[in-house]
């Protein structure tokens, strides 16, 4: 299927490695030009580099920090314009909310709520004036099934969801903007190798052996990959995708057990 996004330009956060990654590649294949962005710059430009050899779309990285607004603004500088958004940042520590004090609420929600508020601050109006406009937020599947440990990134995440749930209904759809929200499950990335591991070593479980319990809990009975997460946020920015919006869209391999 031809996605009709050929030649757009895209803001892709947090895309050296893992989800964001995933979906800078797909986005590259079908022809959008992308602006990367991350902390790390030597994963940054290895990713920038495996981008290029597509041969598609150019690719322009910008290392820094997203969460603050020298960042936010380095980034924006760097693409011409924003027809595509793609907001995705690591996810607050797990633990103990009696642990947690004002400076970590604030750091989560800076990063997982704010942050993404302001970029589609700064791009949606454009993209109305424009007649097109796409912004995918990878938030969690915690948004629709909380995970304890993880409350931190519960309530920025949700934070974040009930914002676009109202932005999404304004009339932004109507000059072809639409803001999703793309819910993933556990993928194999570093977040949840890392979440895994501690969880283990507190437990005083093998890792490996946590990792494949952890595997066969997902009715699919395999973690999702980076490449098919991508090709989903792909499809959410295309021209096919213009009724499609103020939805959040659960890739979990059916964990999630509810019926709505």
């Amino acid at each position: 299927m031809d996605l009709g996004i050929e030649g757009k330009w895209a803001l892709v956060c947090a895309a050296s490695k893992g989800l964001g990654k995933g979906c800078a590649q797909a986005l590259v294949r079908e022809g959008v030009n992308v602006v990367i962005t991350a902390r790390g710059a030597e994963a940054l430009e290895a990713t920038a580099a495996e981008l290029r050899a597509l041969k598609r779309g150019e690719v322009r990285s910008v290392a820094g920090d997203i969460t603050t607004a020298a960042g936010r603004e380095a980034a924006l500088a760097a693409c011409p314009q924003v027809d595509i958004l793609v907001n995705n940042a690591g996810g607050p520590p797990p633990g103990d909310f009696r642990d947690w004090d004002r400076d970590a609420w604030i750091k989560a929600l800076d990063a997982n709520m704010l942050t993404p508020i302001e970029l589609i601050k700064a791009t949606v109006d454009a993209m109305a004036g424009r007649g097109y406009g796409r912004v995918v937020n990878i938030t969690s599947g915690a948004v629709k099934a909380p995970i304890g440990v993880l409350g931190l990134s519960n309530g920025a995440r949700s934070g974040l969801t009930g914002f676009v749930a109202g932005l999404a209904r304004t009339n932004l759809v109507a000059k072809n903007v639409t803001i999703n929200g793309l819910l993933p499950g556990a993928f194999d990335t570093d977040r949840l190798r890392t979440t895994v591991r501690a969880g283990a070593q507190k437990a005083g479980q093998d890792a490996d052996a946590a990792w494949d319990v952890r595997r066969k809990a997902i009715p699919a009975q395999r973690f999702g990959t980076a490449e098919e997460f991508g090709a989903f946020c792909a499809f959410l920015c295309s021209q096919q995708a213009s009724y499609l919006t103020g939805q959040n869209l659960l890739l979990d391999g059916g964990a999630y057990p509810g019926t709505f």
